[in-house]
């Protein structure tokens, strides 16, 4: 099973949003964002886990590759 998350920080926290999954959590640093987003993921799928299902975590994250303006002449 495959379960994908949005990773961003939304200014003061670092945020996982499940995409199709109802599952959020967040963490002060990336490192608890991540320790949070494992025990979310093993209580939301504890039904999956106890019948040795495999429950992949992938993120996806935001960031911003700059801006694009139109040049004018002048």
């Amino acid at each position: 099973m495959l379960t994908k998350f949005e990773i961003y920080n939304d200014g003061e926290n670092w945020c996982a949003m499940g995409i199709r999954d109802d599952i959020f959590t967040q963490g002060k640093t990336l490192d608890e964002l991540v320790q949070n987003l494992r025990e979310a993921v093993e209580l939301h799928f504890e039904d999956e886990i106890e019948r040795e299902e495999e429950v992949r975590i992938i993120s996806i994250s935001e960031f911003e590759v700059g801006s694009v303006a139109k040049a004018t002449s002048g």
